[in-house]
């Protein structure tokens, strides 16, 4: 297993469904100011936000020369008109929030100097809900989940790399200013348009057990990138007759278990909640949030288990909630209840309050969370300028130490993002994987160095 240390703070279509356009005409002008309504899961984000649970996402790609600053401020310029779904600002309606379009220019383009994921101020960043970052040969897409899931803000960070690419290098010049035939620029609801009535509550509330320890000083966040050969791990995985999602989830269970547990019995279960991508499910091509969580769970008793009694009981945990039909109770019953005319007359400040109270309930139920984007594909003509891609997410209550994955081209990056500074079950878990034959290079931004 290889180690190398960075220094930087991370190193990390068209529509075939119709939206109906909604607009408000401005006071002084004839222009008419899209509108459009905040989806389902989106409606949470703005009441728990803050410093300390930021709701904010990365992803960046590392191309194969150093990001010019100018060039890529001209590339935001140019793709964010064009991209709804994140020209957008936020607005407080009387019973809900919803987003307004942003007629200011986009936000500035910085140097990263500071560490990922951190909480965006609107007001400080020209009343936009997402952030971008360079350093060095790697440009950062922060995003307030509240515009979108992880297939939306793989969209822009495509789009804007595309472009810059376009503006840096003579070759790529053509048609340099129009977006790709395959990005999608749908704004549906798809939750609402797929949700059935009736549908029972899915959601498991039960405490889960809680990896604790010394924290990092105030603000900063580890990050610790493992890359993996796509083809080695396969064959591991499939060698156990499970996806690599699967396995590196046990993976995941499996060194809690070993270096918080000591392999012994525990009163509360690991649980492990994993975002499963809907789309596919409905053929939705929306770029707003559309997945949904389910909890793999292990919860160890008297018996010691080895790796693949975990992995089985992993498998059959996430295999018994990964189907349609049990999707659609989950978030069925929460359209349901947005729509309940007799929640629906109470104004924002209570809802945001009942919602607080609700997810600080079940915001224990999870150990970590273990989110995979997938493998990530480029246009032909733009691959060989780009190396790698990383993907990481923000801590939220209970949950310090958490896990990503993303694919591109022959390679997996599993990251994990933590505010803790034993990094024990990280090296448990890269441990395990490089004893089962993988080649493992581990990378980290540098703040566990000293401690």
């Amino acid at each position: 297993m290889k180690d190398r240390t960075q220094k930087s703070k991370d190193n990390t279509t068209d529509n075939t469904v119709k939206v109906k356009k909604r607009g408000l005409k401005h006071a002084d002008t004839d222009r008419v100011i899209r509108w459009d309504r905040l989806d389902n899961t989106a409606n949470l984000f703005p009441a728990i936000a803050g410093e300390n649970m930021t709701n904010v996402y990365r992803i960046s790609v590392t191309l194969f020369e150093d990001v010019d600053p100018v060039l890529l401020q001209q590339a935001l310029d140019i793709v964010l008109p064009k991209i709804d779904g994140f020209n957008v600002r936020l607005r407080k309606g009387f019973f809900w929030y919803y987003f307004e379009e942003n007629g200011k220019p986009a936000p500035t383009v910085e140097k990263e100097h500071t560490f990922p994921c951190r909480y965006i101020r609107p007001n400080l960043n020209h009343s936009y809900l997402f952030r971008v970052s360079y350093y060095g040969k790697r440009i950062n897409l922060e995003v307030f989940h509240v515009l979108t899931d992880g297939m939306g803000g793989i969209n822009f960070l495509r789009e804007l790399t595309y472009q810059y690419l376009r503006l840096k290098h003579d070759e790529l010049k053509t048609d340099k200013d129009s977006l790709t035939s395959d990005t999608s620029l749908n704004l549906d609801d798809s939750f609402v348009r797929n949700f059935k009535k009736s549908r029972p509550r899915g959601f498991e509330r039960k405490r889960a057990y809680l990896i604790k320890g010394e924290k990092l000083p105030d603000g900063e966040l580890g990050l610790m990138h493992g890359y993996m050969p796509i083809d080695k791990l396969k064959e591991v995985a499939s060698g156990y007759g499970v996806s690599v999602n699967t396995y590196l989830v046990a993976c995941f269970a499996y060194s809690v278990y070993v270096t918080c547990l000591k392999k012994g019995p525990s009163d509360k279960a690991i649980r492990i909640a994993v975002p499963v991508n809907l789309r596919p499910y409905y053929d939705s091509i929306t770029t707003k949030n559309f997945f949904m969580m389910v909890s793999a769970e292990f919860h160890p008793d008297e018996k010691e288990y080895d790796f693949k009694e975990v992995l089985e009981i992993i498998d059959k945990s996430l295999k018994s909630q990964i189907n349609k039909e049990h999707l659609e109770d989950l978030f069925s019953y929460g359209v349901a209840n947005q729509q309940n005319i007799w929640l629906r007359i109470f104004p924002l400040p209570i809802k945001s309050i009942a919602m607080r109270i609700v997810y600080n309930q079940s915001a224990l139920a999870n150990t970590t969370t273990v989110t995979n984007i997938g493998k990530i594909k480029v246009d032909d003509i733009y691959e060989p300028y780009i190396e790698r891609f990383h993907a990481n997410i923000a801590m939220s209550k209970g949950q310090f130490l958490k896990g990503t994955i993303c694919a591109f081209r022959d390679e997996y990056v599993f990251t994990f993002s933590t505010i803790l500074s034993d990094t024990s079950v990280e090296r448990v878990f890269f441990r395990h994987i490089a004893e089962e034959g993988v080649d493992v290079k581990i990378e980290t931004n540098g703040v566990f160095v000293n401690q």
